[in-house]
């Protein structure tokens, strides 16, 4: 029997700003504030489910399709700078408009303080740096305006690295790892204490950042390659380096990196969901499994139609033995630790 009680949620990846920037809402922000019932989350829909906030992604769509690996043929729009920027100015729109309702948080304590109060507590992410040049100037930019999180690539390369494509079955060892301005790229988020996410990449990328990285290692959308062998999950060696550095990994809500079979079928039990927490759980230690729904970025089980039924997941967590304390730490607690320990306070 489960129960009533909710767990406060802070979550590692949504790709609600651009749901919202692709719409054709003359005022996205609002629609925000007041509700769309459309994709997954908006913010009633967001108290509804105890989404306390999260890692809100700004990414740049590729112009064109897959080939026939499953890779992306093209690299991103070559306006990535003004996309992000605009997906940028609205998270802040949102912000300015919602009268104390949503908080852009720079620092743990931020994100503590907008929780206490109800506030949705947002950070600016980055899930592939096409905006960036060699030099990184956006980046210094863009730090001061509020960024605090980036992953290097999405699943296509850039002068960065080479993010890992979508492929089942597959080892995330595709391709090699971190350029020259790759390198500098991580010892210039490890000096300005930007998080460096390693969802989206590929192996060699991974092991090229851990031994270059004094932070502690995150991937915030990704699930255990063991029970998933899509190339976007983690391999057990991955999970253990992860938990090494005191790091975490974020479990992806999307079906086709929980499922055995690979396919994208809405029609999957949150039980998946539950395994794949049960194995990282294990594997790693209760401090360093969170959540990284990928809500409105992929698809998600249909028990769980959006961000308001996100206690049909804790509830079963918690039917599958996790204790308060338990839940607390994957629900919201290692998200804020991790954060802290890269940031400071």
């Amino acid at each position: 029997m489960t129960s009533p009680t909710a767990v406060s949620v802070f979550d590692g990846h949504n790709d609600t700003l651009l749901r919202l920037k692709l719409s054709d809402y003359p005022a996205p922000e609002e629609q925000f504030l007041n509700g769309d019932a459309a994709g997954h989350i908006d913010l009633p829909r967001a108290r509804k489910g105890g989404l306390a906030g999260g890692l809100c992604a700004i990414y740049v769509p590729s112009p064109r399709g897959f080939d026939a690996n499953g890779d992306f043929i093209a690299p991103a729009q070559p306006d990535a700078l003004a996309t992000t920027l605009g997906m940028a100015s609205l998270l802040f729109r949102i912000e300015a408009a919602s009268h104390g309702a949503v908080k852009v948080c720079r620092s743990a304590s931020d994100i503590r303080g907008a929780m206490d109060r109800g506030a949705f507590a947002s950070v600016l992410h980055i899930e592939g740096v096409e905006a960036f040049d060699a030099e990184l100037d956006a980046l210094h930019v863009l730090h001061q305006a509020g960024l605090r999180t980036l992953g290097p690539v999405w699943s296509r390369p850039n002068i960065f690295a080479h993010g890992v494509p979508f492929r089942f079955p597959s080892t995330p060892d595709i391709g090699p790892g971190l350029t020259e301005a790759g390198a500098r790229l991580v010892k210039t988020c490890n000096a300005l204490k930007v998080l460096v996410d390693l969802s989206h990449m590929n192996e060699q990328g991974f092991w090229d950042i851990a031994k270059i990285s004094d932070a502690p290692l995150v991937a915030s959308h990704s699930n255990a390659h063991a029970l998933c062998n899509h190339s976007r999950n983690l391999t057990d060696r991955q999970l253990d380096a992860i938990r090494d550095t005191g790091g975490l990994a974020g479990v992806n809500f999307g079906v086709l990196f929980m499922r055995q079979d690979g396919v994208k079928n809405a029609d999957t039990d949150l039980g998946e969901l539950v395994r794949h927490v049960d194995y990282m759980v294990e594997r790693m230690g209760i401090d360093h499994v969170a959540f990284g729904s990928d809500f409105d970025g992929t698809t998600i089980p249909a028990a769980m139609r959006d961000v308001a039924d996100l206690q049909l997941l804790v509830d079963a967590l918690r039917d599958a033995g996790y204790d308060q304390a338990s839940l607390e730490k994957i629900c919201h607690g290692n998200w804020v630790r991790v954060l802290e320990a890269t940031w400071g306070a």
